[in-house]
């Protein structure tokens, strides 16, 4: 895992948006479709905005996939992961190739992760951009995250970490109107992902990075797996690395 340590969300959110891009680029020069995942929350406003600014971008070859979304909310409800994606990311790049997003407010959630599972189960994953909770989430797979099931998507309960920190971020009116459940991109999906970049901000996941480095790789710390990871990159604020030691940021 290799660390990056910025000063402000500005400069984050440019350098990790440029290193995506450049992964794209690269794998659209060998490749006739590129597949990205993309990650939503406050952690990825800057970089989201930096990427679809980019130039030169082949996105006529991107195919991406939606990494989570809370079950039973509407597309245009405010706190709807697809709102998001759709407001920040699909509407800004008229010219890419698909978006893949969950439809989390199905009738039928087993035919729709049916759905899911079936198109990404043959891609490879170029690159995957992400970030971690506060309880250590890694997309909506919260402690004790399975990292035994195989299966792209998956429906996961919420816990009340969770669920708290989107009421704190301001995306629901309180706790009682969070859901409790959500689909979710699997562990085991997100560790297939030829390379992830991470973007987490803020003193409050100061104790999750901490985790996610630190602890041995347990489904008490989900995002402590990519510790696993061959080709993971964290790109931090300075809140969010204070308590990553100097020999921990230089390893």
């Amino acid at each position: 895992m290799k660390f990056n340590v910025f000063e402000s969300e500005e400069l984050l959110g440019k350098a990790a948006a440029e290193l995506a891009a450049a992964t794209i680029r690269q794998a659209a020069q060998v490749k006739d479709v590129v597949t990205i995942v993309v990650a939503t929350g406050s952690s990825q406003f800057s970089m989201l905005k930096h990427l679809v600014e980019q130039e030169n971008m082949p996105w006529e070859k991107v195919q991406a996939f939606h990494l989570d979304e809370y079950i039973g909310i509407s597309a245009t409800h405010p706190a709807s992961f697809r709102k998001y994606l759709n407001e920040r990311f699909v509407s800004q790049i008229p010219d890419l190739k698909k978006m893949t997003l969950i439809n989390a407010n199905s009738k039928d959630i087993p035919v729709e992760v049916a759905r899911l599972n079936s198109l990404i189960a043959n891609e490879e994953i170029d690159v995957c951009l992400a970030g971690i909770g506060e309880n250590g989430h890694l997309a909506f797979n919260d402690p004790p995250a399975n990292f035994d099931t195989t299966e792209p998507y998956i429906v996961v309960d919420l816990d009340q970490g969770c669920r708290q920190q989107q009421c704190n971020e301001g995306w629901f009116e309180s706790i009682d109107t969070v859901p409790s459940k959500a689909i979710s991109m699997s562990i085991n999906q997100i560790m297939k992902s030829k390379k992830i970049i991470l973007s987490v901000l803020e003193e409050r996941k100061a104790i999750a990075v901490k985790n996610t480095v630190t602890q041995k790789v347990s489904p008490e710390f989900p995002a402590s797996i990519l510790q696993n990871h061959p080709d993971c990159e964290m790109f931090l604020d300075k809140p969010a690395a204070s308590l990553l030691n100097t020999t921990v940021l230089n390893r």
